[in-house]
């Protein structure tokens, strides 16, 4: 027995070796890199598109970026940050449904020869010569049978740069020939439905897509003012016919245009925030200051009309200054909404960004600025209608005190924005309190109307009940953050915590609204005690901490919400930017941190 002790150990051992080679050691092992550019050298100062390709083995698959079960790991791509180098969309080919012998489910697959397209900007002042971007790549690959264990691949994109245009070359035809048929990243998930209009539903159905984005932009909060300063603009002027109305109406928003398309064109050429130097405190007081003025004018301290001499001379006629001082207010006026409608255009200006057509860039946001004017339009159109109304007098004085008092409220609003941020959002109740008090109790125009006193009366008592509602109301707690610290995001990383960034400015509107509607949501506050909450200040946006933030991230507005995984990846299809309302919000960080699906809301409502 002891001699063929030495034998059976042989074949003991031969036997552990064949299965061990039989099996294959990782997911890495069946899928392939390489790397394509659209051209031979990069310029800088201009984009370019560049893929990482997958060449999975066959007989083999991977999972989609995004798979349709929560159990599979999806094939996702994370590059680090570049100083000169950025990214400006992540594109992954669209998945294939199919069946396989160990799920009964449909899954979301990728086979054969897989690119990620990558869309990239250099920066003006990249050095001539070799660069290389580097970051990992995690991708699970599975046959018909079983699933291998998920892998972490290093990748290592090589670029050369040149100076001389006359030096690059097109290449890499044939793999790029399937990037308009290529998915978006979830980096811009928003740039991935507008891609997909033009892509799927033909230029006329996008561009009218576009323009119903543009009337949605009306819902933001600070696009309201623009409804009063349109009546004041309006209201005071003679009404005419309906079509000269109209006629002036249409020069108007046409002035509101131009402000959005000429600041979509620069956005997309610089790659800055969407109207940055609007939101400069400077800016945003000199905003005030010209509300603070409209305001008065509705309080019958002056009237914005043009000098005697010019109006004798124009008689009943528009004459073209009048026409271009419409136009003007027009401009003017655009610059209203600018702090708070960022956001919703970031994904269509990636888009146009991608197109490098400065044409196609104006249309685009043309369009989108038409929808953004059509309230203004029909409001300009029938505010001179008025007028009409019988005995306008004396309830008219008292409606032009509303807008008044709106007008003073919006400008302190700015004001408190450009000077202390803190109290921004504590003039909505001041301006219904006191408002509410003087339009409804101290005016004094119709006092010996009793039908008439009544309505003002009920006015001011709304209004005053409403401030104490929204005095309320500022009061819920809401999540609390720490400030952003390398630190702080070190030991949770160390620790293996998720961690949940929220990019915000001063000056941000929707921060405002994120913080006031859906940070006091009890269930976004419970599931804000699994993340280490940390708040990323880019109220100067053009400093050099944040611009290295905003690149690190990819943030290319306010508010943005990022999502890292408990290993410090971005959770990149839970990504937030702009509004979002509290249930959609706590979606996306159940994505980020999934075991908060397991967990009974109920149970985690705050008390």
């Amino acid at each position: 027995m002891m001699r063929r002790l030495p034998f059976i150990l042989f074949i003991l051992l031969l036997g552990v070796v064949s299965v061990a080679e039989a099996q294959p050691r990782s997911s890495a092992d069946k899928v392939t890199l390489s790397y394509e550019t659209e051209q031979t050298g990069v310029v800088p100062g201009t984009s370019f598109r560049a893929a990482i390709v997958l060449e999975v083995a066959e007989g083999w698959h991977i999972n989609a970026h995004q798979p349709i079960q929560d159990y599979f790991i999806g094939t996702d791509l994370n590059l680090d940050r570049h100083s000169d180098l950025l990214i400006s969309e992540t594109r992954y080919p669209d998945p294939f449904l199919d069946n396989f012998g160990f799920s009964d489910e449909d899954l979301a697959v990728y086979e054969g020869v897989v690119p990620i397209f990558l869309d990239i900007r250099a920066s003006e002042d990249i050095e001539a010569g070799e660069h290389e971007m580097t970051g990992t790549l995690r991708v699970q690959a599975c046959d018909n049978q079983i699933c291998l264990a998920p892998s972490t691949v290093d990748v290592a994109l090589p670029l050369y740069v040149v100076a001389d245009e006359a030096d690059v070359q097109a290449t890499g035809a044939e793999i790029f020939a399937g990037y308009s048929e290529a998915g978006s990243g979830a980096v811009a998930v928003e740039a991935n439905q507008i891609a997909s209009m033009f892509n799927e539903r033909g230029w006329l159905l996008a561009f009218l897509g576009i323009f119903l984005i543009g009337l949605a932009l009306n819902l933001t909060p600070c696009v309201y003012p623009m409804l009063s300063v349109t009546v004041s603009l309006f209201g005071g002027q003679q009404a005419g016919s309906t079509t000269q109305a109209f006629g002036r109406a249409s020069i108007y928003v046409l002035g509101i245009a131009t402000m959005y398309s000429a600041l979509g064109v620069a956005a997309a050429y610089t790659g800055t925030l969407f109207g940055n130097w609007l939101q400069h405190p400077f800016m945003l007081g000199g905003i005030a200051i010209l509300l603070l003025a409209l305001a008065l004018a509705m309080f019958g301290m002056f009237e914005l009309q043009p000098p005697a001499w010019m109006t004798e001379k124009l008689g009943k006629a528009q004459s073209a200054s009048g026409l271009a001082g419409l136009y003007g207010s027009g401009v003017v006026v655009g610059i209203f909404a600018a702090p708070c409608i960022g956001p919703p255009i970031i994904a269509l200006l990636a888009f146009v960004g991608a197109q490098a057509d400065p044409l196609f860039g104006f249309s685009a946001f043309f369009v989108l600025s038409l929808g953004l004017g059509l309230p203004y339009l029909i409001l300009g159109t029938f505010s001179s209608l008025l007028h009409r109304l019988p005995q306008s007098g004396m309830w008219m004085v008292w409606v032009k005190k509303v807008f008044g008092v709106v007008l003073v409220g919006v400008a302190f609003f700015y004001m408190a924005l450009a000077t202390y941020p803190a109290v921004a959002e504590w003039t909505i109740p001041a301006t219904l309190l006191l408002g509410g008090i003087y339009l409804g109790f101290l005016e004094r125009s119709g006092r010996d109307r009793k039908v008439f006193r009544r309505i003002k009366w009920a006015t001011g008592t709304a209004a005053v009940i409403a401030g104490l509602f929204f005095v309320q109301y500022l009061q819920q707690p809401s999540l609390e953050w720490e400030a952003y610290s390398e630190d702080r995001l070190a030991d949770a990383q160390a620790a293996g915590q998720p961690v949940m960034m929220d990019f915000y400015a001063d000056w941000c509107i929707p921060c405002l609204e994120l913080e006031r509607v859906t940070f006091t949501d009890d269930t976004v506050r419970a599931f804000g005690d699994e993340f280490v909450r940390l708040k990323v200040d880019l109220t100067q946006f053009n400093s050099p901490e944040a611009e290295a933030l905003r690149e690190r991230y990819e943030v290319a507005g306010v508010p943005t919400i990022v999502f890292l995984d408990g290993e410090g990846e971005e959770v990149r299809e839970a990504r937030v930017v702009g509004f979002l309302s509290p249930t959609r919000f706590a979606e996306r960080m159940q994505q980020a941190h999934p075991p908060l699906r397991e967990l009974d809301e109920d149970a985690l409502a705050v008390e």
